[in-house]
This record gives structure tokens, C-alpha cells and sequence, in this order.
């Protein structure tokens, strides 16, 4: 009976041991993603207002200045929201962990219960089974050694038993270390989300003493920004003009090459009986598969070179990955149509993005390509589009270039150095193009570039 007993309790102990196995440690899964991010943030705050620190040398407020202080607010904002996205993920993992901790407390209670269950009964049961008698009194030889092995079972069973404590000690040491851990995290968060608020308050009031001291200026920025309109309009037809006769230029290159390769195939290939549409044959004219037309709401495919095709693969597929065209500075001026920020009636039709990078600073391909034309706005200022398969590149606003037409270029490669805006501030207007068998499609460049420089 003890015998059938002391199994029964050794082998509830096995089971109870497999089905209480703790799993790894938690970890929140965007924890590491949230850090990443924030110091993303911060560094670009910095370098905000690194730039802004040059733009304060002029002592008049200016627009540039306004846009710097706009940006940086929004980086704020955002660095704000993302501190407590990671509060959050710090609140999940508290919980996770101290219901982890409830867990492991409930099992040492149980392990140290049965523990002493057994300890109990080996005291009661010291005097009737002695483990010589237990042994001698066995019914044969076999009976023997039977006894001798429950009697090692007994003895691995209490030393796992001891063991099983000791790990679940530990294992609860341990995550409270981790709770504690995480709760210096959050404490560390929140003073940091303090810091930003009462920082985000100043950039507030930095903005809006900006706004005011432009405010003596409306009817000079108001003329300024007109002409800087129309200037840009003027550039921007000349860029969709050129980026149309670029593509225009690879169509053709790509169907003399598709021409060459059939006169080639044509004088390789014995002339043979083809079956032409409606019935028949003609012996002497090869039958040429008439294209496909696209299915309803697609756009015909583009005739480019394979390289081309390869070309335009690659920079599509470097979505969100490409490099910026300057090492460092932030978006002045965003993609689209919106409202200027001193002079809400006026709508800004951007074709790209403006970058506030530092004095004479180098402009960079983004990708590898050709470069498809290179020229001068009238001015000061030259322009460089680049050709990536059936997407170009302009950078617009160089003061120098150092590239010419026809030359491959590699990602990164210098192009030129930075010109300067109508504030004399350093900026580059970067954009852009797709282009269809139809049309040029103007490109969201902030959706294509990475987040990094």
C-alpha cells in the first residue's frame, strides 16, 4: 500500500513538472522597434536644431526659420507620442510579468506542500520501514531488487523535489529583478515625456514669435513668394518636359533594340508556314503576336531595355530605402499641394520635397542610373535628372555639378554642391518622376527615401 502510495505521488510530481514549465522571458515585441525609434527622433531634433542655430545668425525672423521651427515641433509631437507608445508596452510587460511572478509564487507553495507531504511520511514510516528490513523482508530475489530500485525512485524523487524549489526560487528572484527593471524604464520615460512637454511648450512659443515678426513683413514675403511661385512653376514645366523626352528617348532605344533582335532572329531562322489571323498561311511573312492590350485599369507596360526593366526593378523595389540626396538637414517644404505657412490663401503646388541641408554641402545620387540631363534654370541654380529604368530623379537647386549627360552613376556619388533659396538659406528641391507609356507621374519622395541619412 505505502509502496503503491509513494509511486502514485512520484509520478503526479513528473506530470506536474511538464505541464509547469515557465516560458522564456517576456519581451513586449515592439519595445526594441520603439527605442529605435525615439533615438531616431531625438537625433533629428538635434540636428534641427543644429540647423536652426545657423538660421538664427540672420537676426530677422525668417521663413526658413519659421519651417525649421515647424518641422522640429512636429518631431516633437511625434517623439512625445512615441514615449508613450512605449509607456504602454512597459505597462503590458509590468503586468505580464507580475502575473508571471503570482504564477511561480503559487507553484513554490504547491512544490513546498508536497514536499513536506513526503518528508511527513518518511518520519511516519521511518520505524516499519527501515531500509534493511525493507529489503531482507522481500519474497525473493527479484522482489529484491524491485524494492532497491523504489528505494533510489524515493530518494531522486525528494532530491528533484528540492530541486524543483530552489529553480522556481530563482526563477522568481529573477523576474522581479526584470519587474523592478522595467519599472526604472517607465519612471525614466516619464521624466523624459515631462521634458519634452515643457520643450514642446518653448517650441510653441519660438513659432509663434516667429510668425509675428514675419507678420511686419507680409507685403515684401507676399510679392517674394509669388515670384518664387512662378519661378518654380517655369522650372518645374522645363523638368516634366525634359523627364518626358528622356523616356521618350529610352522608348525609342528599346524598340530599336527589340527591332535588331528580330531582324537577327529573322536571318538565323528558316522562313516557315505561320497560321495568320482569320485562316491561312503566307510562307513569306513571319506572323507577329499583336501585343495584348493591359486589362481594364492598369496602365500599358513601358517598352524599356532589359537593363532598363533591371534598373527600374530595383530602385521600385529600394522603396522606403533609398538614400537622401544630402548627409544631413531636414524636409523644409513637404509633397503636394498645401497652404503656404505665412499666407494660408496661397496654395503651394510642391512637385517634390525642399531639404534645409548645411552651407555648401554635397548633393548625392540616391540611386544608381544615368544621368539624363543636366541644366541651368536661368539663373545661378542647375538641375540634375537622373534616369533609374522608368523612374528619374531630379535634384534641383545645385550651386556647382559635377556630373555630365550620358555619365552612370553610382548611389551616392556626388552630383554637385547645394545652392542656397531666395533667404539665402542652403536648400535642395529633390523629386521624383514615373513614367508610363501615357504619362509623368509625380512621386511622393518622402514615401522613397529612408529615415536615415
Amino acid at each position: 500500500m505505502h509502496l503503491r502510495f509513494l509511486v502514485f505521488c512520484l509520478l503526479v510530481s513528473f506530470a506536474s513538472l511538464a505541464q509547469q514549465t515557465m516560458p522564456k522571458d517576456y519581451v513586449a515585441p515592439t519595445k526594441a522597434q520603439l527605442e529605435a525609434k525615439r533615438k531616431e527622433i531625438q537625433d533629428a531634433i538635434k540636428e534641427t536644431e543644429d540647423q536652426l542655430a545657423e538660421i538664427k545668425k540672420n537676426k530677422n525672423a525668417t521663413v526658413s526659420q519659421l519651417k525649421a521651427l515647424q518641422y522640429k515641433l512636429a518631431q516633437r509631437q511625434t517623439l512625445i507620442g512615441n514615449i508613450n507608445e512605449e509607456i504602454g508596452s512597459i505597462d503590458n510587460t509590468i503586468v505580464a510579468s507580475s502575473k508571471e511572478i503570482l504564477t511561480l509564487q503559487q507553484k513554490l507553495k504547491l512544490l513546498k506542500m508536497r514536499y513536506a507531504q513526503s518528508l511527513r511520511y518518511a518520519y511516519e514510516s521511518r520505524s516499519s520501514y527501515d531500509m534493511l528490513a525493507f529489503l531482507f523482508s522481500s519474497a525473493d530475489f527479484n522482489d529484491a531488487v524491485r524494492r532497491m530500485k523504489y528505494l533510489k525512485k524515493f530518494r531522486e524523487y525528494r532530491k528533484q523535489q528540492v530541486d524543483q524549489i530552489l529553480e522556481t526560487q530563482n526563477q522568481i528572484q529573477h523576474k522581479i529583478g526584470d519587474l523592478n527593471k522595467e519599472k526604472q524604464e517607465k519612471d525614466q520615460l516619464l521624466v523624459n515625456q515631462k521634458q519634452q512637454t515643457v520643450a514642446l511648450q518653448s517650441d510653441v512659443q519660438q513659432t509663434n514669435g516667429v510668425i509675428q515678426g514675419l507678420k511686419g513683413k507680409e507685403g515684401e514675403l507676399m510679392k517674394q513668394i509669388e515670384k518664387n511661385r512662378t519661378v518654380a512653376n517655369r522650372i518645374n514645366k522645363a523638368i516634366a518636359v525634359y523627364v518626358e523626352k528622356e523616356m521618350a528617348a529610352v522608348m525609342e532605344k528599346a524598340r530599336k533594340e527589340a527591332a535588331a533582335k528580330a531582324a537577327a532572329a529573322a536571318k538565323n531562322e528558316p522562313p516557315k508556314e505561320t497560321t495568320r489571323p482569320g485562316g491561312g498561311t503566307n510562307p513569306t511573312l513571319p506572323y507577329v503576336k499583336p501585343t495584348p492590350k493591359p486589362p481594364k485599369g492598369e496602365e500599358p507596360a513601358l517598352m524599356m531595355t532589359p537593363n532598363d526593366v533591371a534598373l527600374a526593378s530595383n530602385f521600385e523595389g529600394n522603396k522606403g530605402k533609398l538614400y537622401w540626396p544630402v548627409s544631413q538637414g531636414f524636409v523644409a517644404d513637404h509633397f503636394g499641394s498645401h497652404p503656404h505657412p505665412l499666407a494660408p490663401q496661397v496654395m503651394i503646388d510642391q512637385p517634390g520635397i525642399d531639404i534645409r541641408t548645411s552651407a555648401n554641402a554635397q548633393v548625392h545620387a540616391v540611386f544608381e542610373g544615368t544621368v539624363g540631363k543636366v541644366f541651368s534654370t536661368g539663373g545661378s541654380d542647375w538641375v540634375v535628372m537622373i534616369q533609374h529604368g522608368n523612374y528619374s530623379t531630379v535634384y534641383n537647386g545645385l550651386a556647382t555639378v559635377s556630373v555630365s549627360q550620358g555619365q552612370h552613376v553610382t548611389a551616392k556619388q556626388a552630383l554637385g554642391t547645394v545652392g542656397t533659396n531666395f533667404e539665402g538659406e542652403p536648400t535642395i528641391n529633390f523629386q521624383i518622376w514615373k513614367s508610363s507609356a501615357h504619362a509623368q507621374v509625380k512621386l511622393n519622395p518622402e514615401q522613397w527615401i529612408g529615415k536615415a541619412h
